[in-house]
């Protein structure tokens, strides 16, 4: 049995004109323990979406509906109550912009304290001796838990941020766009320290990017999300060497390449409108690949080989989506190539 099992995941916006935004159609996925999975798509796609409503973090008036099942009990099936005793203990998250994140008016200890507080994990001094460890832990000395969120860099704050989330000892992690707004070589740092503590400490971790060759440096799986929908997933390795969707081609397209002289490319088009009807195949109006059938009939998402799923009506036809010639990932050394910290950025 998985770690994390989501079933038909749906939710809906209610709009002020009346109409519903159908945010999230339909969303499957399974995580096992200590599995690292990259949930990956342009802005608008329902990655965030999704994983804020793994969280039960949506107010009553936002529609959800589907199967969120940690340790073989749907969490979404008996309200916010059911939901509480989850969240941070099973699952925790790394919001995105942790500026934002942060309580201004409380000290980085507080914050990493509340939640221990609030589970009964620990309590007064133990739990201000297991925040400093936190802290310590992600690369922060244990004196950083009486400061405040503004006299941390940027790196430090997203530091703080998953020493937070690491509080309640959670089997799962979600880190929502965990490098937003830092620079290059502290977004490396935040990456290598997700990896090294899902390493250490056994941690699952469902990681949301825009960025599809940063998971195939930190993900063993990765799932694509095209309008509210996954419309391919399988290991990094398949997507990266033998993509069987358009969409997952052209994102890796569209990074430059430090070791090849590809041209890069941009998508033309947008994303459709959710609060729409959508005719067809979503992506059709913006692929190069697309056939008649593709403008009247919405692929399903179809098992093509072990572990790999995609939903393109190119899979049912004599036509294969042209695969990225086998080399390194885009951007495949950045990792390793940093080595330092983060303080002042």
């Amino acid at each position: 049995m998985s770690l994390l099992e989501v079933r038909d995941l749906h939710v809906w916006f209610e709009l002020p004109n009346g109409t519903e935004l159908h945010a999230v159609q339909g969303v499957s996925f399974d995580l096992d323990h200590g599995e690292r999975l990259g949930l990956v798509g342009e802005s608008g796609c329902g990655k965030t979406t999704t994983i804020l409503a793994l969280m039960g973090l949506f107010p009553p008036s936002v529609s959800v509906a589907g199967e969120v099942i940690v340790n073989g009990e749907n969490i979404l099936g008996k309200g916010e109550s059911l939901i509480r005793d989850y969240r941070w203990k099973e699952l925790a998250m790394v919001f995105q912009g942790a500026m934002n994140a942060l309580n201004p008016l409380m000290t980085v200890g507080r914050q990493i304290v509340e939640p221990m507080e609030l589970h009964g994990i620990a309590s007064g001094a133990a739990a201000r001796k297991r925040a400093g460890e936190l802290l310590e832990m992600v690369g922060i000395a244990a004196s950083g838990a009486d400061r405040y969120p503004h006299e941390f860099s940027g790196g430090m704050r997203q530091r703080a941020s998953i020493a937070m989330g690491l509080a309640c000892q959670p089997k799962i992690l979600l880190a929502d766009e965990p490098t937003t707004a830092l620079d290059v070589m502290v977004q490396a740092q935040i990456l290598e320290l997700l990896v090294g503590l899902s390493n250490e400490l056994g941690l699952a971790l469902i990681l949301v990017t825009h960025d599809l060759p940063v998971v195939a440096q930190v993900c063993e799986r990765a799932a694509v999300m095209y309008a509210g929908k996954i419309i391919e997933n399988g290991t990094t390795e398949d997507l990266y060497h033998r993509p069987r969707h358009p969409y997952t081609r052209l994102l890796f397209a569209t990074t430059p390449d430090l070791y090849d002289d590809d041209d890069v490319i941009s998508i033309p088009g947008v994303p459709p409108r959710l609060d729409r009807q959508i005719v067809g195949c979503p992506f059709q109006p913006r692929c190069d690949s697309a056939f008649e059938r593709c403008s009247s009939e919405q692929p399903a998402l179809k098992s093509l080989d072990v572990g790999h799923s995609a939903a393109c009506h190119l899979n049912d036809v004599p036509v294969s989506v042209t695969a990225k010639p086998e080399s390194s990932p885009r951007n495949g050394q950045a990792l390793d190539a940093v080595d330092g910290s983060d303080d002042g950025s």
